[in-house]
């Protein structure tokens, strides 16, 4: 298990050079078939456009697939594909809608445009680092409660549930690089008496 790029949500940007419109699309995706129905799903609503250029990234065999979509070639789904690349990002799916201004940009031109609408789609979305988490349970009595909540934002733990009985019932999300030194800190703290249960390990964004 190791950590990885993507983005929470699908976000939108554009820009105009030379009186030609380009529109950069970004969403997650997990699959290459959601990756090729986000870009389906692009065209059709911008069926009018000249040109619908994509890329896409995925981590389960890392798969990476690009296209031109009429564009000279390597001038727009090298350049786009390039972008996730360079940003690490993955199960991601990229579209840049083109709608041509009547100028021609040439070769260079193309490169740098289709590489600033990938860009621009990037930055509006929301990047997520997702490392391997574990999910974990921490029981202890009132009195050590305040000693626990002081050690938590020492190793970056987030408190997901709180339940107040005759103890304290915590589950907390830890990186998974994070966990054997919280265990003997908290060990340390508690003189053995507290002592964190593992419930499950996955994938969450945790920088």
């Amino acid at each position: 298990m190791t950590s990885y790029k993507t983005i929470k949500e699908a976000a939108t940007a554009e820009f105009v050079e030379r009186k030609s419109r380009f529109i950069g699309h970004i969403a997650p995706v997990k699959t290459e078939e959601e990756a090729q129905a986000f870009v389906a799903k692009i065209s059709k609503e911008h069926w009018n456009a000249t040109h619908n250029v994509y890329a896409y990234v995925i981590r389960e065999g890392q798969i990476s697939r690009c296209s031109d979509n009429g564009e000279p070639q390597g001038t727009a789904g090298v350049p786009t594909l390039d972008v996730l690349q360079k940003e690490g990002l993955t199960d991601v799916c990229v579209v840049v809608t083109r709608y041509f201004g009547g100028i021609l940009l040439g070769t260079g031109g193309l490169v740098r445009a289709y590489s600033h609408g990938a860009k621009i789609a990037v930055d509006a979305a929301h990047v997520m680092h997702m490392a391997p988490c574990i999910r974990m349970t921490v029981r202890c009595e009132y009195g050590f409660y305040g000693k626990l909540t002081y050690l938590l934002p020492d190793y970056q733990i987030r408190v997901e549930d709180s339940v107040f009985a005759e103890d304290v019932t915590l589950t907390l999300i830890i990186r998974k690089d994070r966990y054997e030194p919280f265990e003997k800190a908290l060990t340390e703290l508690s003189n053995g008496q507290v002592s964190p249960v593992v419930a499950d390990t996955f994938f969450d964004d945790m920088p």
